[in-house]
């Protein structure tokens, strides 16, 4: 007797896909689900997280093209469809560990090459990039915030976050307390950005609070969520974009009615993964 497994469904050419439990299929050279070694003492949220990422094309797409995360993923596939980076840019990464999004951005403004600059900020010690100047500290510390405004020059074409708070296990509290650290870097790009500037950010499911949406219509011509392909669609991650600053809202966001447009790309839901000092992997 033959027993089936209930994981498995047909694929193309009648060969058999294994999907895991977020219902993207996982497939190994003999089309199994890869399972990672020594589990045995290891919480089940801790083996779902091994799994999921042995079996992650990003994951592995990523390493082999020697990115420090699959987060690097994520920002080129954003700069891909909006093309906000460019040879000679100013940019400033909020919760830059472990680095992914520094290598996208060194590599596509040119550093090193054409007077780009790239600063970047996060709790965690991050392993050198060539020419960027790396700051171990918390960037809701004024103090530190001056010394990245200083060695960015004052003025900055972007301002990216990826920060996501450490994780409560309550999603409502794990929601507010990352949508204030999106206030804190979007309080910051305001002060930065010189004119057409953009902001990128981490949010989570439920999209962006009113009141900052409020303020970045009310700032930069365009708003919208993004969620790149590299970002789980199990996760409740997503991104703002904003671009086009012009900064004449201010932090009232009394302008918002009339200026700007939120449009969303993708949903979010399921739980979320990040790649900065702010949150555990």
């Amino acid at each position: 007797m033959t027993r089936r497994n209930s994981g498995r469904q047909s694929g193309k050419g009648g060969g058999a896909t294994t999907r895991g439990p977020s219902g993207r299929s996982y497939r190994n050279d003999t089309g199994l689900t890869r399972q990672p070694k020594k589990m045995r003492g290891r919480k089940p949220s801790s083996q779902r997280w091994l799994t999921r990422q042995l079996n992650d094309p990003f994951v592995a797409e990523a390493k082999s093209r020697g990115f420090r995360s699959r987060a690097a993923l994520k920002l080129e596939q954003i700069d891909n469809r909006y093309e906000l980076l460019k040879p000679g840019m100013a940019i400033v990464d909020l919760g830059c560990a472990p680095g992914g999004w520094l290598q996208i951005v060194a590599d596509r403004c040119k550093l090193g090459s054409s007077g780009a600059v790239l600063v970047g900020i996060d709790l965690l010690e991050t392993d050198v990039v060539e020419g960027v100047e790396i700051f171990v500290g918390d960037m809701t510390d004024p103090e530190m915030l001056d010394k990245v405004r200083g060695a960015v020059g004052g003025r900055a074409h972007g301002v990216m976050s990826d920060m996501a708070a450490a994780t409560t296990g309550h999603r409502p509290t794990d929601h507010l307390r990352t949508t204030a650290l999106l206030e804190a870097a979007l309080d910051f790009a305001i002060e930065v950005l010189v004119e057409d500037g953009f902001f990128v950010a981490k949010c989570f499911r439920g999209g962006t609070e009113k009141s900052v949406l409020d303020i970045m219509q009310a700032n930069f011509t365009t708003v919208r969520h993004v969620k790149p392909a590299a970002s789980r669609q199990e996760s409740v991650e997503s991104y703002v974009l904003a671009t086009g600053f012009h900064g004449r809202g201010g932090w009232s966001g009394s302008e918002a009615a009339s200026e700007g447009d939120a449009e969303a790309d993708g949903k979010a839901d399921g739980l979320a993964d990040t790649d900065t000092g702010y949150s555990p992997i």
